[in-house]
């Protein structure tokens, strides 16, 4: 599926090819959160790095988050302008960007069910909004992005 984003002064648009087009994960760790998550939550997808075609670079800026102590290899792209939260890519997964479902503009896939991870570092105001099968984690999912959408047969 190809997926179309761009910040919300326009200054920057991207597209990127996905197989794992559905928004599922939400994360609620500090560094989503407080870069990318209104809601107390971020929700990346994920898509082919080399796919990746960007039109208004130049007004892009890079973050690179501090984790404990160490500062991350993870390259979090927004809009120098708007602040819009666009993209994560790490060089340590080169074949792979994720950018933020908020960022897109194709229209998404509904989810049959959710993943929320990293709890153990959510806000203390941040309401968690589980239903029926959602599955919840202080950490990491046991299943990575592409194994959800492989077993729930939701590859595009």
């Amino acid at each position: 599926m190809l997926l179309k984003g761009s910040c919300h002064c326009q200054s920057v648009t991207f597209s990127v090819k996905s197989h794992h087009p559905y928004p599922f994960n939400r994360c609620y760790c500090s560094i989503c959160r407080k870069t990318a998550g209104g809601g107390g939550y971020a929700i990346n997808l994920s898509g082919e790095s080399k796919s990746l075609n960007v039109k208004g670079d130049e007004h892009i800026s890079v973050y690179r988050a501090v984790i404990d102590g160490v500062q991350s290899t993870g390259e979090r792209h927004f809009c120098k302008h708007c602040a819009s939260a666009l993209w994560v890519y790490d060089p340590e997964w080169p074949e792979l960007v994720h950018p933020f479902a908020s960022a897109i503009d194709t229209e998404l896939p509904s989810p049959p069910w959710r993943t929320h991870m990293m709890l153990g570092s959510r806000a203390p105001w941040v309401e968690v909004n589980a239903q029926g099968k959602d599955k919840c984690f202080e950490v990491y999912p046991d299943e990575s992005l592409a194994e959800w959408h492989q077993r729930l047969g939701l590859e595009r």
